[in-house]
């Protein structure tokens, strides 16, 4: 692979930047979804919060000799992490007992959600909860607070301050969940556009509104985020879609108008691109297309659907719908880590048992560029291609001695990725830069 170079001109303060050269075993998928890079001894250089080149190491500081750089050895260089699916309220009651879903929802995430009535507890949180997207090599995450505003304000701050690309939005939900965690169509529509005007495209944050699913949302409340979306078109929207067959029993109960729990969602103006559905485990075919059809995304999230037996999601099979976007899901506190290795470690195992399997570039490409994908984000992250902002995560091969000595004996990058999937946690995230800037 020769050099590839970044033709646009940077802004006048990112020009003026030093260069800095990052080199190590660069791995990176890229928009044409048949390549991905893979550079034993590769560099990146980078200028303000932008890739101006990728290539081979030797090509690219001979390109830029008067850059700084930071070399990384053997250790794997990767975009930053996609989290297509999270949220930050439930940090406190993660690896609660895995009852079903609706049951669990009443006796643990309810009561966690309601401290965020406290607005020092949603500052704590939120600065928590970011500091270990960084600890886990997570840049780029769409995330759910709770029904107070307070809770999406603190989580944009906290991610700020830190440079991440967060989306996030107030939930909202006006029945079935407890009093102190109720909001009401009018103040659902009302905060969320408050909400949205004060925070969407500030640095790299987006508002993204957030009924929490179907049954939790009125016809009423679910009309006027509708009306919302009608009006921003281009503004993300996440909830959830189907992800165990008790809710879905539920919705049609709920909505006996409505064909499936997709035909819930396309009534009030909810599915079209950059609408982002957690789960999604149990659509039919003719969701599939529909959802496909308006260029919407699923978000996979195996540990959670794991460990609450949700159901296993067909990567593979769900793929086959033309225009339907799949990125990759913590779903924490469902899920039991945020780290996107763990998360790449089960959703292996769904695949293999489904008859699926999960080849390693296709993992790396499903917690990266796919994700950016499925959350409208792929132009500025997702990848390490020149013009694109700088979020670059270093994985240590090293990291544990179960996995040195298991990477000492791959054979191929394959490998050595499967193994770090497989193997790996939060431990082998060595170094991230989040826009450029190193901050771990």
């Amino acid at each position: 692979m020769n050099i590839i170079e970044w033709d646009e001109g940077l802004a006048d303060d990112a020009a003026a930047a030093p260069i800095r050269i990052i080199t190590g075993h660069v791995v990176s998928p890229t928009r044409d979804r048949g390549r991905t890079i893979d550079l034993e001894h590769g560099g990146i250089a980078v200028q303000g919060d932008r890739i101006l080149a990728v290539g081979p190491a030797g090509e690219v500081l001979d390109k830029y000799p008067s850059a700084s750089v930071e070399a990384h050895g053997d250790r794997l260089v990767v975009p930053g992490f996609v989290d297509c699916h999270a949220h930050y309220s439930q940090m406190t009651m993660i690896a609660s007992p895995g009852l079903q879903l609706l049951e669990w929802l009443k006796n643990y995430t309810f009561p966690a959600e309601g401290l965020f009535a406290d607005r020092s507890h949603c500052a704590a949180m939120a600065n928590f909860f970011t500091d270990q997207l960084v600890a886990h090599g997570v840049t780029s995450a769409c995330v759910y607070a709770t029904v107070h505003p307070e809770s999406a304000r603190a989580l944009f701050r906290a991610a700020r301050s830190k440079s991440l690309r967060i989306m996030t939005g107030k939930v909202c939900m006006d029945r079935n969940a407890p009093d102190y965690l109720l909001d009401t169509p009018e103040q659902a529509y009302e905060q969320s556009l408050e909400l949205l005007e004060e925070w969407h495209g500030v640095d790299r944050l987006e508002y993204a509104l957030t009924p929490r699913f179907a049954p939790t949302s009125s016809s009423r409340q679910l009309e006027l985020l509708g009306r919302i979306a009608e009006e921003h078109p281009d503004i993300p929207i996440q909830t959830h879609l189907s992800e165990n067959p008790s809710e879905c029993e539920w919705v049609g109960e709920l909505f006996p108008d409505e064909s499936d729990y997709t035909a819930v969602y396309e009534r009030f103006g909810l599915v079209r691109k950059r609408s982002v559905f957690g789960h999604a485990t149990h659509v039919s075919e003719s969701e599939l297309d529909r959802l496909g059809a308006a260029q919407a995304s699923l978000a996979h999230c195996p540990t959670s659907n794991l460990f609450l037996g949700s159901g296993l999601f067909r990567l593979k099979e769900n793929r086959r719908a033309p225009g339907l976007r799949i990125g990759l899901g913590s779903d924490v506190g469902a899920g039991t880590s945020l780290s996107p290795l763990a998360s790449l470690n089960e959703a292996y195992k769904v695949s293999r048992s489904v008859g699926e399997p999960l080849e390693s570039f296709e993992a790396l490409r499903l917690a990266t560029l796919d994700g950016a994908e499925a959350l409208g984000t792929d132009h500025a992250v997702g990848s390490l291609e020149p013009g694109k902002e700088a979020d670059v995560v270093v994985l240590d091969p090293e990291s544990t001695p179960v996995l040195r000595q298991r990477t000492d004996y791959a054979q191929t990058t394959e490998e050595l990725l499967f193994a770090m999937m497989l193997l790996g946690d939060d431990r082998a995230v060595h170094s991230v830069y989040v826009a450029g800037a190193k901050v771990r």
